[in-house]
């Protein structure tokens, strides 16, 4: 495994936080995949990011439990697609394969490659179509119209801690993109505040974090404010929007969160169609 640096590189880290949640009694989820992802090298990248903010850990567990029961709730109701944006190492198409329901990843190549060796490899089934490019740069619909996609099946989107680092016009593009293309469709992802991205939480620990990821090559550089206006922008609507907070709060009621970035960062989905 090369040097663990830049945005691709952040995947190892959160999937060393997504697997260290499988060592619990009761955990909130369960990924027996992602081990076969990790070594040395992401272990020591994932104990440099706790070292500087250890709610970053909850953050990722959260966040897992949460897309996770968004995916089972819609497939559920039947959508028969799902694309995972800027997958980096997701495992869902392989812990939450069901017959009938087809899986497509972008991501750059190298990153597909990687995961794809290390499946088989591990003997594990990919049960996915992998589709190399960049989401943001090409035009995704065309990728994934040459990758077999039905436009006319309703389909989920999964867009997992990839918000924060694009910028406006970006988050718009991708929006449009599904919008305009899709029937129906639901898209669930994450987002920072724009007090986060400024600095203007006034949480010394919030910066630390926010310095960390800006030190590995990987800055956080976009926040939403109004996620509301931006779904009614291309047509959709918010289906559901909780703050991490409010979703620590449910599943571990006993629990006090641990971190005012808790409060700063939203988890949602868009539904139209």
């Amino acid at each position: 495994m090369t040097l663990i640096q830049n945005v691709a590189g952040t995947a190892f880290v959160v999937a060393e936080f997504r697997a260290e949640e499988n060592l619990k009694e009761n955990p909130l989820y369960r990924d027996p995949v992602v081990p076969v992802f990790l070594d040395a090298e992401s272990k020591r990248a994932a104990d440099r990011i706790f070292a500087s903010f250890p709610p970053v850990k909850t953050n990722v567990w959260v966040r897992t439990r949460y897309l996770d029961d968004k995916l089972d709730a819609q497939l559920q109701r039947g959508f028969r697609q799902v694309v995972i944006l800027g997958a980096g190492l997701d495992t869902r198409a392989q812990r939450k394969a069901k017959p009938g329901v087809a899986y497509f990843e972008i991501d750059d190549g190298a990153t597909l490659a990687f995961k794809r060796q290390r499946l088989q490899e591990s003997g594990i089934e990919s049960g996915v179509a992998y589709i190399p490019g960049d989401y943001v740069a090409e035009d995704f619909v065309a990728l994934l119209s040459g990758a077999g996609f039905d436009f006319l099946a309703p389909t989920h989107f999964i867009w997992e801690g990839n918000t924060m680092y694009l910028n406006a016009g970006a988050v718009a593009r991708v929006l449009e993109g599904v919008a305009q293309n899709l029937r129906r469709f639901s898209l669930s992802f994450d987002f920072l505040a724009p007090k986060v991205i400024a600095n203007e939480t006034g949480d010394p620990e919030i910066t630390a974090v926010v310095a960390r990821f800006a030190a590995m090559g990987a800055p956080w550089t976009y926040g939403i404010s109004d996620v509301e206006s931006l779904a009614k922008s291309v047509g959709a609507r918010v289906s559901d929007s909780f703050t991490l907070a409010e979703l620590h709060r449910r599943y571990w009621p006993d629990k006090t969160p641990g971190s005012r970035l808790f409060d700063y960062y939203t988890l949602c989905t868009l539904e139209a169609g």
